[in-house]
């Protein structure tokens, strides 16, 4: 199925809310780190259903602001986080949203890299103490969650130097893999990727996750098309995509 996923490639558009549209696409925003599975899902209900499918992919504070700016959208897989702004909530309809797929958060080091101790707590806290610099997202629903974490730990200030802000879960995995950053500190499912070894998730006690959820549009008028493209996003198919991609379903 992944081969099947290459030409929608094409067609991500990020940050861009297009009005003029052939009904016959399917828009969808979504959070960027569900990328990998609803690329390749999309090309199959494409094959099934003759809808096109057209993402716009963003970090949290990007969809609430697509969501709200006016523009046509179907259809959200984000983020939890984003139903949370009352202004994005009155963009989907009543119903209540639909779980599609989970992840917690993890280490990850360059390809071939010593792999830290990060089994517990402290561990943890030390190794990125040690660290040199640190690739993650602040501004996205996962990099506020190891914000949180680094409140817990009481590293805030020092771990403030060593960040280095990426705008983008690829460019989480390319700053790492070229070493501009020792550590990539996201979702898991991110991290597994060419280049990275993962060093393996957060310690039970301070592992987080973000979930995905799907919500149609309140303005939509392919109402019946979005609710069918997130039906099939429950689909045991699906489910199985979404397992192989690193992710929980539901």
């Amino acid at each position: 199925m992944s081969a099947a996923a290459t030409p929608m490639l094409g067609m991500v558009l990020i940050l861009s809310v297009s009005t003029s549209v052939h009904a016959s696409e399917l828009q969808v925003l979504a959070g960027g780190a569900i990328a990998g599975p609803l690329r390749e899902l999309a090309a199959e209900f494409e094959s099934a259903s003759g809808r096109k499918v057209v993402f716009r992919f963003g970090t949290t504070p990007e969809l609430i602001q697509l969501a709200t700016a006016g523009g046509r959208f179907d259809l959200a897989v984000v983020p939890r986080e984003v139903f949370d702004a009352a202004a994005a909530r009155t963009r989907f309809a009543s119903q209540a949203p639909t779980d599609i797929a989970r992840v917690g958060l993890g280490v990850a080091v360059r390809s071939g890299a010593r792999r830290p101790d990060i089994t517990t707590p402290e561990a943890l806290k030390q190794t990125l103490l040690e660290a040199q610099s640190v690739a993650t997202i602040p501004a996205s629903a996962a990099g506020a969650q190891v914000l949180r974490v680094f409140e817990r730990l009481g590293i805030s200030e020092a771990m403030t130097a060593k960040l280095k802000v990426q705008p983008g879960p690829a460019q989480i995995v390319a700053a790492v893999a070229t070493g501009q950053a020792e550590l990539g500190v996201f979702l898991l499912n991110v991290l597994t990727a060419p280049g990275l070894d993962v060093v393996g998730p957060f310690p039970a006690g301070l592992q987080r996750e973000v979930v995905f959820t799907a919500a149609v549009a309140a303005s939509t008028r392919e109402g019946k098309a979005a609710k069918a493209f997130i039906a099939f996003l429950r689909t045991p198919a699906a489910r199985a995509v979404i397992v192989a991609k690193g992710m929980t379903p539901g």
